[in-house]
């Protein structure tokens, strides 16, 4: 009897306890919501995405500059990223690129998948299977699809349409607007997890030979949305400061103010935001304006010197103010 009843117990627990291999041939699905775009203006390309999944950006954002970016998603097949881009490389349109997803696709629950792709040249095509977790749909603009799975309705595709025309700037602000709209509509209706943004732009990303202008992921978080915010605060404050030196270096000083007045805009509470824009301030020839920004960076860094004679000392450009006596004793007074 011990033996039977042993054997009852198993056979209700089973369920929980199958390996790997069983969740393989019937994989979780990504129930989220998702943002594709294009920038037609530099071509830029990016997905955003939120989800009560872990590591969402591990699996639904693919992206490459110049070709194009998808979302796969829902009963996800996580292989229509990688084959997607490459069919899009190879000169197929959206359009054309997911029939042939869909046609190659031999792995159970093709009808609960969800996809959207926008190519190089704003082409869009979508895809939300009958099967995919309700509640399930997409909408489209002209240079964007949204789409989403296990959603509160369709208030939130929508809101995320709405979100990204109405917001300025470059793509990853859109994007980020759209996906905190979506999110502000009631997004996945489980609850938060993570969420993750891709953006390429050609040569734009950070160092030598790297087009990931954007590249954020908040894993595990309980408000992966404010937590994204904060990161591509981060990513876009170190672009523009990278940004701002360069052009320095090639002696465009004026456009490299430009680029340092974005910087510290993403940047407020970094010492160096003000350090860099004290400079830039200074070789534009506001010396007042720079003078304040020096000023506000050495309150908040208490190696304020060491920082400031590096700069000088890696900086060509910047060493006529070692020569200002002036303006040193204006920010480094005799005690």
């Amino acid at each position: 009897m011990k033996r039977i009843l042993t054997a009852g117990l198993l056979l209700l627990v089973a369920p929980a306890l199958r390996s790997d291999e069983d969740f393989a041939v019937r994989p979780a699905s990504v129930s989220t919501f998702s943002i594709v775009a294009i920038d037609p203006a530099n071509g830029d390309l990016g997905v955003a995405v939120a989800s009560r999944y872990f590591s969402v950006g591990s699996v639904v954002p693919w992206v490459l500059a110049g070709v194009g970016a998808i979302a796969t998603q829902a009963d996800v097949n996580v292989g229509y990223g990688p084959r997607g881009i490459d069919l899009l490389r190879q000169g197929l349109s959206a359009p054309e690129v997911l029939k042939k997803l869909l046609d190659e696709d031999t792995f159970p629950g093709k009808d609960g998948r969800q996809v959207a792709i926008v190519d190089a040249h704003g082409n869009i095509a979508t895809f939300t299977g009958p099967k995919a977790p309700k509640w399930a749909g997409d909408r489209q603009g002209k240079t964007w699809s949204a789409q989403g799975n296990i959603l509160v309705g369709p208030q939130v595709p929508e809101a995320m349409g709405y979100a990204f025309e109405a917001t300025q700037g470059e793509l990853a602000e859109k994007l980020f607007a759209a996906l905190k709209a979506g999110d502000d509509a009631g997004g996945d209706s489980r609850g938060h997890q993570s969420a993750s943004m891709l953006v390429v732009r050609k040569q734009g990303g950070r160092n030598t030979n790297n087009d990931r202008y954007i590249y954020i992921n908040v894993d595990d978080n309980a408000q992966p949305i404010a937590e994204l915010r904060r990161l591509l605060n981060l990513n876009l404050y170190y672009l523009y400061q990278d940004t701002a030196d360069r052009l320095l270096t090639a002696g465009k000083n004026q456009e490299a103010l430009a680029a340092g007045r974005r910087a510290a805009q993403y940047g407020p509470e970094r010492s160096g935001s003000h350090m860099l824009l004290g400079f830039l301030q200074y070789i534009n020839g506001d010396k007042d304006a720079a003078l304040k920004e020096f000023l506000q960076a050495k309150s908040m860094d208490q190696d304020f010197k060491k920082h400031f004679d590096s700069d000088l000392e890696w900086t060509p450009a910047l060493r006529s103010l070692l020569k200002d006596k002036d303006f040193l004793a204006k920010l480094f007074p005799e005690k």
